[in-house]
């Protein structure tokens, strides 16, 4: 993406557009399903994917400014730069949103989430949320036991779970990745 610094709800494509593979995002880590979200109370698809992967807690977050208090607070502090102990996991089932994460060379790529959307951050990657144009989305949120939702935020080189996914980078691209 650009580094304007526009409103940060707008695609921020760079010039000339570039768009990205789902194999790279996977390379970083990322990985995508893509769901029937008018389906998701009995989607035989999604149930698999959290019994393989042991999603076993479950919430629904409406974002808007009608629907949450604090709505600016909460939107800026998704906007900040931070990570995780543990993976992220989204599921867009209305409404839309930007998940930026950055790359192996430390730059934004920007992931637009639409409804039937599912996203997977691993744990240590540097991301941060914000709303589009639209001002809501509804995600599911999916976790592997008892919530923790602490972020991390940069710079985290030293954190144990940064260097691990550092580590996973290197490992997949055959090269040094600086930690930033």
């Amino acid at each position: 993406m650009d580094d304007s610094n526009e409103d940060q709800r707008l695609p921020h494509h760079p010039n000339p557009k570039e768009l990205l593979t789902m194999d790279y995002l996977a390379e970083l880590g990322v990985l995508y399903w893509k769901l029937n979200p008018e389906n998701y109370e009995n989607d035989s698809e999604l149930d698999k994917i959290r019994d393989e992967r042991g999603y076993d807690y479950m919430d629904m977050l409406d974002l808007c400014p009608e629907k949450v208090s604090n709505y600016e607070e909460k939107l800026k502090n998704f906007f900040t730069e931070h990570i995780h102990k543990d993976e992220e996991i989204r599921y867009c089932l209305a409404g839309s949103g930007y998940f930026d994460i950055r790359d192996k060379d430390d730059r934004w790529i920007r992931i637009w989430m639409k409804p039937g959307d599912l996203i997977v951050l691993p744990a240590g990657i540097y991301h941060r949320f914000t709303l589009d144009t639209s001002n809501y989305i509804k995600l599911m949120r999916l976790f592997v036991g008892e919530p923790v939702w602490t972020p991390y935020n940069r710079p985290q080189q030293e954190h144990p779970v940064r260097k691990e996914y550092i580590k996973s980078l290197t490992h997949k691209f055959g090269e040094s990745i600086q930690a930033h």
